[in-house]
């Protein structure tokens, strides 16, 4: 009988380890950690401040810290190769714009990522008009005025970009006005910002949301936009086409995004948290003073956006003739 009875303990205590071992074993739920949001830009520019704002708004609803990591250089490949190399488990979100995951496609043939089966959109971010900007004490008062100067000069405009998608558009300008340009590279817009205002670099293009209070204090001139219709926030700066530049419409956006391979449930919270947090008062504030618009889109919509961005832009790279 002692037998027995030693042998039914034996099994019943190898029973409660099985057990509390898969009881140890479940997983925990999302998040049980903090998140971070890796941007392929420098501090100071549009993305970076939108990452951080909406970063506090998202930690805030899922109760954990939420870090915004900047890997600025190569066209927003180190950003994007780092939330590649991530688990796929939603703690890593990119925060990136149409130049790494719409225009580096159409211009770059050996991109070591794809941002079509690499990555799946979230939420957007931002949308808006691109800006060409001047030193306040530039002698140019407009577009024409710049582009005439390097004519009668015999030189190319020199143009700070810091993506791939603004060089697109300074390319842009080289074909719709007939000057040469030097496209000019950096990390990111506060150093070239800094450069157009010390007088080193006589124009840039940037995302304005970001740079809307340097102008209105005076610190730098917006020439033109190049959306369809003046920004709500600077009207008194014209779009391109008002400058005499015919069917010059473009414009910059961002979204969040995560691994394809990230689980349906927690893509489907990341979206619904980042979207109720996208929608709370103070965010629309933030906007407005801005004055950028959200992309108001989601999942599957901001892919069909994404990839419509990249017909559009291999067309425009064909034309000037930036297909590496």
């Amino acid at each position: 009988m002692s037998f027995f009875r030693a042998l039914l303990a034996a099994l019943g205590t190898a029973c409660l380890l099985t057990t509390g071992g898969a009881m140890a074993a479940e997983p925990q739920a999302f998040p049980h950690k903090a998140l971070r949001i890796v941007v392929p830009f420098t501090a100071g520019s549009g993305s970076d401040s939108d990452s951080r704002f909406y970063g506090d708004l998202l930690g805030k609803k899922l109760g954990q810290p939420v870090v915004v990591e900047n890997r600025p250089g190569a066209s927003g490949l180190i950003a994007v190769q780092s939330v590649k190399a991530a688990p796929a488990d939603g703690y890593s979100i990119l925060l990136a714009s149409n130049s790494p995951m719409s225009v580096n496609p159409a211009v770059m043939k050996n991109l070591p990522y794809d941002p079509f089966k690499d990555f799946k959109p979230l939420v957007g971010s931002a949308v808006g008009p691109a800006a060409f900007v001047v030193a306040a004490n530039s002698p140019y008062k407009t577009m024409q005025d710049i582009v005439a100067a390097a004519k009668r000069e015999k030189r190319p405009v020199a143009v700070g970009n810091y993506s791939a998608g603004y060089q697109l558009v300074a390319a842009w300008l080289g074909t719709a006005s007939g000057a040469q340009i030097n496209h000019i590279s950096y990390k990111g817009g506060s150093q070239m910002v800094t450069d157009v205002i010390g007088g080193q670099l006589e124009l840039a293009i940037v995302d304005p949301s970001a740079f809307v209070e340097m102008h209105r204090d005076g610190r730098l001139r917006m020439l033109a936009v190049t959306g369809a219709k003046r920004m709500e926030a600077v009207r008194e700066v014209p779009t391109m086409i008002e400058s005499g530049f015919a069917d010059f419409e473009t414009y910059v956006w961002s979204s969040f995004f995560v691994r394809s391979e990230t689980p349906d449930d927690i893509t489907r919270k990341l979206i619904t948290t980042l979207s109720e947090a996208m929608a709370q008062p103070e965010a629309e504030v933030y906007r407005k003073q801005r004055g950028g618009e959200q992309l108001d889109l989601k999942g599957d919509e901001m892919r069909k956006f994404q990839l419509r961005e990249y017909e559009r832009f291999k067309r425009v790279a064909e034309t000037a003739g930036l297909v590496q």
